[in-house]
């Protein structure tokens, strides 16, 4: 590891907190198993051992670190919120008919839609078992919300993604459900175990609900601006999809008669031609949408350090502060 990524927070937040890692990670491994049905533990390694940042079950970890939690449930539902994010993987890759996640081939390409839909499932079964294994209804409670409001983001994304009429409010709802209701969540039943007062509970679902907010409008911008070798994406995907993001919502709502048909050809009928892309690029460009949309994931970058005022000083706090950052810096 050169010494440039250890200065990263999530790295800084992995070393941390490795030793409970290493027993989520063995938890996982031991709870993905299945003696009636091998593809199981089969798909779900395949994503599991991806390579992926872990984000959301150090999200837990952390914020029951803070509290000086010393019981064994921050390992259960920190194993429980990757269930849960491995689960809706699962299922949005079939939804989208994605063929690549994390630069590599989706379940449902190496298996089929089938066997991704029902692991999806199982996983998500597996996840209600760990979390009543807390024995803390509230827990149960805080994750369950989390699971259903991921499931009607979907939803409404689904028919809000081509729909011009979406506007900045409906979009944020879909992120709340897509991306942010389960880092919230993550956060939230880490202070809840740890025996944290109310203020406290309620500054850690708001830091996790502001950063994961950041965290994709982020993600939605770097589809036009990034750099595919760096994001995996090429760019221009999500208008190539008919994804209505924030960039292209701020530039149709300021769109002249002539460029609002432009809009509703490529988006909501998805007559895209040679050049469109390109056409796009310029009336974002023309009405600023995307340095807009920077300014709205600097702002929730900004809430979410502001939520963790509330929480007690500590190193793994300021690797929080630290994260919210870091999620922003990607655009520069």
């Amino acid at each position: 590891m050169d010494g440039n990524t250890i200065t990263k927070p999530h790295d800084r937040m992995a070393t941390a907190l490795a030793p409970r890692m290493d027993a989520v990670n063995t938890l996982i491994r031991r709870r993905m198993a299945s003696e009636h049905a091998p593809r199981i533990p089969e798909v779900t390694a395949h994503l599991v051992e991806a390579g992926g940042k872990r984000l959301r079950p150090m999200l837990t970890l952390a914020a029951a670190s803070i509290f000086g939690y010393e019981g064994e449930d921050d390992v259960r539902l920190a194993a429980t919120v990757e269930f849960i994010h491995t689960a809706t993987l699962l299922h949005d890759d079939v939804v989208d008919e994605s063929a690549q996640r994390r630069g590599r081939p989706t379940a449902n390409l190496l298996w089929d839609n089938k066997s991704s839909v029902l692991v999806g499932d199982y996983l998500f079964a597996r996840s209600f078992q760990l979390m009543v294994e807390t024995g803390s209804l509230r827990v149960l409670d805080i994750l369950c919300n989390a699971s259903a409001t991921i499931a009607e983001g979907e939803v409404l994304q689904m028919t809000a993604a081509t729909d011009l009429g979406t506007d900045e409010a409906v979009y944020l709802q879909v992120v709340r459900g897509k991306t942010a209701a389960l880092f919230a969540a993550a956060t939230e039943v880490g202070g809840v175990i740890s025996g944290a007062d109310e203020k406290q509970v309620e500054a850690l679902r708001n830091y996790g609900d502001a950063l994961g907010i950041a965290f994709q409008i982020v993600d939605d911008l770097l589809d036009y601006q990034g750099d595919s070798a760096a994001t995996g994406k090429n760019v221009g995907d999500d208008f190539r999809e008919r994804k209505l993001t924030l960039p292209v919502i701020k530039a149709v709502a300021q769109a002249t008669p002539e460029e609002r048909a432009f809009w509703e050809r490529t988006i909501e009928k998805g007559r895209q031609e040679e050049g469109d892309l390109d056409h796009a690029l310029q009336l974002m460009e023309k009405y600023g949408t995307l340095d807009a949309t920077r300014a709205d994931a600097l702002e929730w970058a900004s809430r979410a350090k502001k939520a963790l005022e509330l929480v007690p000083a500590h190193e793994v706090r300021d690797m929080l502060h630290d994260l919210a950052d870091y999620v922003v810096a990607r655009l520069n």
